[in-house]
């Protein structure tokens, strides 16, 4: 009988025994019986609809909605329309996936967002700010289940050609929440990261079965979490009373944008291959921090703008108010929008990578199922 211990920061003897395929590192190892990596092929035959749930990172017009209407959420079968002033500056990575690839685009990403407020609640204005379990994945819920006046299905779905994904982190993990030990009493990554799960299963329940996690995105290089000798803000809007210690911030970060990215490794793994709850699903980790972590490496091979390229500004800079802002004249020359946000230029470059990891031939992918 094969044994379920399992320590998610790495495996015990009993598992690694049970299962020799089991990959022996984050993104490397021998991988034999294991996920496949970027190159091969993952299986899935047409691409026709994107289902995107997250945060800033991902939000078109959602905060927005809530913002204009005294925190009232959308109605069912509210189509969100693009943003070209998304955090980005401008267009948001999910709407360049539609563009490259003509899909359905359905976007319940809301600015601000975590995955739940009953582990690290962040207030806008008067109310919490919309979380993937408590709001986002019940929108998607209810639009699914829409049809309208005209009898058409408001979302398009079908299983073998829809892809569902997530990325949710930057405000679980940051100031105000698990970095500022701001959450809820008792709670721990381990709880952000079992809520992340449990959202894929919920979704697993309503019949998705094809899944891209993106892991959690290089935060101690954004200038907000910064070190001091490489762009790091000593203060700004995103962050008005930042403690001295810029330094001790920027390390802790670091610790824990890795120590989740090892979790999604192995848990995706887990759930794929041993755990009952996703029984002929598929996942694939688009290890996004290796991506942007190559950007600020190699921004040649990425940034195309006009202007010095640089990974440690931003195209939009404020004062240490967050006020008296400039906008450069150059974007595409600049990894970061501003303290905290990906470029349009690095926008794109998910996007396309992004494609890539659903059609099996990214490297940045790793496959289960």
């Amino acid at each position: 009988m094969v044994s379920s211990t399992l320590v998610w920061f790495g495996l015990s003897a009993t598992v690694a025994a049970n299962f020799p395929g089991w990959p022996h590192g984050p993104w490397g190892g021998p991988q034999h019986g294991g996920p496949q990596h970027g190159g091969q092929q993952w299986g899935l035959k047409k691409f026709t609809s994107l289902v995107a749930f997250g945060d800033s990172y991902t939000d078109d017009s959602r905060l927005g909605y809530f913002g204009a209407h005294n925190g009232t959420a959308p109605p069912v079968g509210w189509v969100n329309p693009v943003n070209y002033a998304a955090s980005s500056g401008g267009r948001i990575w999910v709407e360049y996936v539609k563009q490259y690839t003509g899909v359905n685009l359905y976007n319940y990403a809301v600015s601000g967002a975590v995955c739940s407020n009953a582990i690290t609640p962040r207030t806008f204005t008067t109310y919490d700010f919309p979380a993937v379990r408590e709001y986002e994945i019940p929108a998607y819920l209810a639009d699914a289940k829409y049809v309208e006046p005209n009898g058409a299905k408001f979302v398009i779905n079908p299983p073998d050609e829809t892809v569902y994904t997530i990325w949710i982190g930057t405000n679980d993990l940051g100031v105000d929440a698990l970095l500022t030990d701001s959450q809820v009493k008792g709670k721990t990554i381990v709880d952000y990261m079992d809520c992340v799960y449990e959202q894929l299963e919920r979704l697993y329940e309503s019949g998705a079965r094809w899944f891209v996690v993106l892991n959690a995105a290089p935060l101690n290089l954004t200038p907000l979490y910064g070190l001091p000798e490489k762009g790091g803000v000593i203060t700004g809007g995103y962050w008005p009373n930042k403690p001295s210690n810029t330094t001790e911030i920027s390390y802790r970060m670091l610790e824990s944008v890795a120590t989740v990215n090892s979790i999604y490794e192995y848990r995706t793994a887990f759930a794929a291959q041993i755990s009952s709850a996703f029984k002929d699903a598929h996942f694939a980790v688009f290890d996004v921090h290796g991506l942007m972590t190559d950007i600020y490496n190699n921004p040649s091979a990425y940034l195309n703008g006009t202007a010095p390229l640089n990974v440690t500004g931003a195209v939009h800079e404020c004062d240490a108010s967050g006020a008296a802002c400039t906008n450069s004249e150059s974007p595409d020359s600049f990894m970061w929008y501003d303290d905290l946000h990906p470029s349009e230029q690095t926008d794109r470059v998910i996007a396309r990578e992004f494609v890539g990891v659903v059609k099996g031939g990214s490297k940045w992918g790793r496959y289960w199922g």
